[in-house]
């Protein structure tokens, strides 16, 4: 039997964090056993569906590289035959046409609700001669006896009771399918074997399994897996970063980054933290996936993030960075700049973790001649820091060519000059970046080159 799995969201909104994971387990899942992962755009719900969300998913898809190996389907194209396969059911009376009025629903169900029953309606007797008030819907007739199993590849075996279990809605009075019903035919249509979901379809896969035996098909294989959460445990939320994937493809986190992240949140491959899509695929077999919710934590994808960023060859992170710069009007790209990255890059890895951020704070590496000084370092050039910048230049050239030698030569030349390493450091960095946080002075100097950091000095200090 070939795995089939599937990733079916609905189009009323942007790609979020739990349904990339969502598609990455069952995609991981489905390349693991050399099967086929397929996509289900469930947009019966025209109301709430939209072109604009929809075209945000496969977006978000292609991104991580979750593209399905057939065209998406879409579910708003089956209706007639989640419809015929409704008449089945009636045709073999295991639905009935239910003509209760909502306050009839109402009350019936409070009755219940206090008895502990589920909700049964009296039109699932064929004798009953009530008032049909309504257009009629049509439900499942559930069994009085005996109880439905799922065996669950992550939450285990997972019994409930059949009395326990309502009379679910197949077809509304309006003569549409619902959610319930046009899932499983679509399923079973498209030959899905496994489906990797959240927990919260636990309850409705038990019904779903109702609706399999009713039609005397094979249900699929189920993994519920446990939402995602905030940081503080809470339901996972925008303020926790419950946004669409195109925010976080825009602020510069990378694929591999994010697939590398979301695999971790619920499931682990023993202590192992950075891995490849490659590497995934070969341990993702459906074991290992935890039962506990797991905790999204932005500064910890920002860290996973850091890692695929020092992965980056030299020429692709070049042109990604060109890529997210805002270039400044009638300014001039260095010729320099590509050299001057080169050198200075291994420390400014070190320093950030996302390329939005690392191109936000080079400027002084892209253009040529005095940075933009920032507010609360402009008060720190002085005529004092000056004269000691000046004095600096002129022995600039005289400096050694290593880091080792260079801190002799800069310390002793201090020394000399009677001063402290901040005295000159910190003005300097101003100068040469325009912030007091900045690389380390050798490094600086080695990426400007002599002769942009005497400029630099001379345009500051005038």
């Amino acid at each position: 039997m070939q795995v089939i799995t599937r990733f079916a969201p609905s189009p009323t909104g942007l790609l979020h964090i739990g349904g990339a994971r969502t598609a990455l387990f069952n995609y991981l899942f489905a390349r693991h056993h050399y099967g086929r992962f397929l996509i289900r755009i469930e947009d019966t719900d025209k109301e709430r569906s939209t072109n604009k969300a929809v075209e945000a998913i496969f977006d978000g898809l292609k991104w991580l590289g979750l593209e399905g190996d057939e065209p998406a389907i879409f579910q708003s194209n089956n209706i007639n035959r989640h419809k015929k396969i409704a008449n089945e059911l009636i045709n073999s009376n295991l639905a009935y046409r239910c003509f209760l009025s909502n306050s009839e629903i109402e009350i019936i169900r409070n009755q219940n609700k206090k008895e502990g029953k589920p909700f049964r309606s009296p039109w699932r007797n064929p004798d009953h001669k009530g008032i049909k008030y309504e257009k009629p819907v049509l439900r499942l007739r559930m069994p009085e006896h005996g109880s439905t199993l799922i065996k669950d590849i992550v939450q285990g075996d997972v019994k409930v009771d059949n009395r326990q279990l309502d009379d679910l809605v197949l077809l509304r009075s309006d003569n549409t399918p619902t959610y319930m019903l046009a899932v499983v035919v679509d399923d079973h249509d498209m030959n899905i074997t496994h489906i990797i979901r959240g927990d919260d379809h636990l309850n409705n896969a038990i019904r779903q399994t109702k609706i399999y035996e009713a039609l005397n098909w094979t249900p699929p294989i189920f993994g519920h897996i446990p939402l995602i959460h905030g940081s503080d445990g809470t339901k996972l939320s925008k303020r926790h970063g419950a946004i669409g994937v195109d925010a976080y493809k825009n602020m510069g986190i990378y694929p591999e980054a994010m697939n590398n992240y979301l695999s971790r949140l619920g499931w682990s491959h023993g202590d192992d933290e950075y891995f490849s899509m490659t590497q995934a695929i070969s341990w993702f077999d459906g074991s290992s996936i935890g039962r506990s919710s797991s905790r999204f934590d932005m500064q910890k994808l920002v860290a996973v993030n850091g890692y695929w960023l020092k992965k980056q060859k030299f020429e692709n992170l070049y042109q990604q960075i060109l890529a997210h710069h805002s270039l400044k009007e009638n300014k001039q790209v260095s010729i320099h700049f590509k050299k001057r990255l080169k050198v200075l890059l291994p420390q400014l890895l070190e320093r950030y973790s996302i390329i939005s951020e690392l191109t936000s704070k080079i400027d002084f590496l892209i253009y040529d001649g005095c940075p933009e000084i920032q507010d609360e370092a402009a008060n720190l050039i002085t005529k004092e820091s000056c004269i000691i910048l000046k004095s600096f230049s002129k022995i600039i050239e005289k400096s050694p060519t290593n880091a080792e030698s260079f801190e002799i030569f800069i310390n002793n030349w201090l020394s000399e000059q009677e001063l402290k390493m901040k005295d000159l450091g910190i003005p300097l960095r101003i100068a040469l970046t325009g912030s007091k946080s900045a690389p380390a002075i050798f490094a600086l100097i080695q990426s400007l080159g002599f002769e942009e950091v005497k400029l630099r000095i001379n345009q500051i200090c005038i």
